[in-house]
C-alpha cells in the first residue's frame, strides 16, 4: 500500500512560480523545505541574523502544525548563513527552541542567499511519534 503524500502550503507566491512546498509529508516524516525571514515579500530582520532565525523559526512550526506536527518531533535542522562569524547570534535562536529536543543540526556558510538581505535559511526534518 502506498503511503499518501500531503503538501504543506505557506500560501507564498514563490511556491507556485517555482513550484515547491513549504513542507511535505509522506507517512511519520515531514521535510521543511529551506526557509528565510520574508513575508509576502518584506524581508524581516534586515542585519538581524537572530531576529531572521527567530521568524523562520516561528514559520517552521506553523508548517508542522499544518502538517500534524510540532517542534518536538524535529530531527534534524540545517542553517545555512551568510556569515559564519555570526554562528553564536543563530545559535541562540536555535537554543531557545530546541536547547530540549536537541536535534542533530548543521551550520553551513554560503556565498549569498536569493535576497541580499537575507542572512539566513533553515531546514528542517521531523519524524512523527
Amino acid at each position: 500500500m502506498k503511503t499518501k503524500r500531503i503538501n504543506i502550503s505557506s500560501g507564498a507566491i514563490w511556491e507556485d512560480r517555482v513550484g515547491y512546498s513549504r513542507a511535505v509529508r509522506i507517512g511519520d516524516i515531514i521535510e521543511v523545505s529551506g526557509t528565510t525571514a520574508v513575508d509576502g515579500e518584506e524581508v524581516i530582520g534586515k542585519g538581524d541574523i537572530y531576529q531572521q532565525a527567530k521568524f523562520i523559526f516561528g514559520k517552521i512550526e506553523k508548517a508542522l502544525k499544518n502538517s500534524g506536527a510540532s517542534m518536538s518531533d524535529v530531527i534534524r535542522t540545517r542553517m545555512y548563513v551568510t556569515d559564519i562569524s555570526r554562528w553564536e547570534e543563530a545559535g541562540k535562536a536555535h537554543a531557545e527552541y530546541f536547547s530540549e529536543i536537541r536535534p542533530a543540526t548543521s551550520m553551513v556558510e554560503v556565498s549569498r542567499l536569493i535576497d541580499a538581505d537575507l542572512l539566513i535559511e533553515i531546514e528542517v526534518t521531523a519524524v512523527v511519534k
